[in-house]
């Protein structure tokens, strides 16, 4: 009985071992994710831009979406507004001061569900080295398949408000209207393709 009990007690120990993860590493594809921002000008028009320069790390837990953690970069010196003039003001120390804060992070701190389909993802943003806590809502993570170049891909989208002031971004200027040249509201959605990350291959 001894020989059995310690057999099955082996046999749970390495059943233990095989069980896969609950939960997986996923990356960026950086040639296919982007955040976009909208703020207004002039207090009548809204200006879009890009920031193409995204790494982030995703463990993503299936079991128990809600156990999964996200930390991301967003590079500013790839802020892109499709006006020279505007894209080096945005880098300037006026803004972003890409060259002493060369990134914005996002670490988050919960994952709650919100509806069927949805997440919220709360965390901490920093920006200019002043931190704030947000809360993405995001769209995904959609389920993992396989591009035709052999790389396993998901996908998820996400969204959040801001006021640019709580981040040091202050510069202004005031219109003889009364108005401001910049709004305080910017609007972020972030489209992100996640890659495996133990699979990563060259991007297509």
């Amino acid at each position: 009985m001894k020989i059995v009990k310690n057999a099955l007690i082996a046999g749970f120990t390495l059943a233990g071992l095989s069980t896969p993860a609950l939960s997986e590493v996923w990356v960026t594809d950086q040639s296919h994710s982007a955040a976009h921002f909208k703020v207004k000008h002039m207090m009548v028009a809204t200006v879009n831009g890009d920031i193409t320069g995204v790494d982030a790390k995703l463990d993503i837990n299936d079991k128990d979406i809600t156990k999964s953690t996200v930390e991301a970069t967003l590079e500013t010196k790839t802020i892109n507004t499709n006006n020279a003039k505007r894209d080096e003001h945005l880098r300037s120390p006026d803004f972003f001061d890409a060259t002493k804060f060369p990134a914005i992070k996002f670490v988050s701190t919960k994952v709650s569900k919100d509806g069927k389909d949805g997440l919220k993802v709360a965390g901490n943003l920093t920006i200019r080295d002043i931190t704030k806590p947000v809360t993405l809502e995001v769209e995904g993570p959609t389920k993992a398949f396989k591009d035709p170049w052999g790389n396993m891909k998901r996908g998820l989208s996400a969204s959040t408000k801001i006021n640019r002031k709580d981040f040091g971004l202050t510069w202004n200027k005031v219109l003889e209207t009364g108005g401001v040249v910049v709004g305080e509201e910017v609007k972020i959605e972030i489209e992100l393709e996640l890659q495996h990350a133990a699979e990563k291959k060259p991007a297509h």
